[in-house]
């Protein structure tokens, strides 16, 4: 199953909380994943940025979404309690609490209200009500990524084969071979037929290399060029090397290349534009926004 969106979750932690005393966070994300049956694939699934478990981060934000309704109170440090407000909640005997329902409470409705002069962002949809503030970001930023990597992708394929020479040059510096640009272009780009063919030091000292090959591919990537490449490799008694191209391998090459004893490792179109992302090639910072949370150390008296 699923892990439950954390509007699932506002009604069982305010039941698990019903006794009146104080409880720790740490011990109600077990109890709670046991009575929602979560399974262990369940309790491991992360965030897109795997900072942390969905199910914990959820729970997490139902707290929170408690707490601003008056539900419950944080007397301490990862502690929350029932208020009274939260035994007279559970008194109705709701089915099932949501933020439509916490709704009813002002301090609740002031908090997740966005007021025009704050935000131009339209209100919360139904479907981003089920998502966690922290989801919907992560979320948002997978998106802009998954398209920014869509667009490089496309402009290093409409490019001439020389600036891509130098895109996967710059990669792989930017990762930390080659040592200097000056270094790694005597030893890479030598081919000149629309692809790159040479060696790259695989450390700043030179103490081991790898043999590059990296060109654009119109179709997918099969075997027979990644055992031709294992063969290059046995002519020039290299044990190492990285295979790039702009399109797709095959099951059969990703296979091929796990039975032999040679290390050589395939990047594809997705993955080169992916680490372009990572290690800031051919891309430039827009934004950046800064989500903080409070020290809990800086309060401990």
């Amino acid at each position: 199953m699923a892990v439950p969106d954390f509007q699932s979750w506002l009604l069982p932690l305010l039941r698990r909380l019903s006794d009146g005393e104080v409880h720790r966070m740490a011990d109600l994300y077990e109890q709670l994943a046991g009575e929602l049956r979560l399974s262990d694939a369940d309790k491991e699934e992360r965030l897109p940025s795997g900072a942390q478990q969905t199910f914990m981060n959820r729970i997490a934000w139902a707290r929170t979404y408690l707490k601003k309704a008056g539900l419950v109170s944080a007397p301490g440090r990862s502690q929350v309690q029932i208020t009274a407000r939260g035994r007279e909640t559970l008194a109705e005997s709701p089915a099932k609490i949501t933020v439509a329902y916490l709704k009813r409470f002002p301090e609740f409705l002031d908090f997740h209200t966005v007021k025009p002069q704050e935000s131009s962002v339209a209100p919360a949809s139904h479907t981003d009500e089920e998502e966690t503030p922290q989801e919907s970001l992560e979320r948002l930023h997978k998106q802009l990524r998954d398209e920014l990597a869509i667009e490089l992708l496309d402009r290093v394929r409409q490019a001439p084969p020389s600036f891509f020479e130098r895109v996967v040059v710059d990669l792989l510096i930017a990762m930390g071979y080659g040592g200097s640009r000056e270094d790694a272009g005597k030893t890479v780009g030598k081919s000149g037929d629309g692809g790159i063919d040479g060696v790259i030091n695989e450390d700043r000292l030179g103490l081991d290399v790898v043999y590059i090959q990296a060109k654009r591919w119109e179709g997918s990537v099969g075997r027979p060029v990644v055992q031709a490449f294992a063969g290059s490799l046995e002519g020039v008694r290299a044990n190492k090397g990285v295979l790039i191209t702009t399109s797709i391998f095959t099951s059969d090459a990703k296979t091929y290349v796990g039975q032999i004893a040679k290390k050589i490792v395939l990047i594809d179109g997705k993955q080169l534009s992916d680490y372009m992302i990572q290690y800031g090639v051919g891309v430039g910072v827009e934004a950046t926004y800064e989500v903080k949370r409070v020290d809990s150390d800086y309060f401990e008296l």
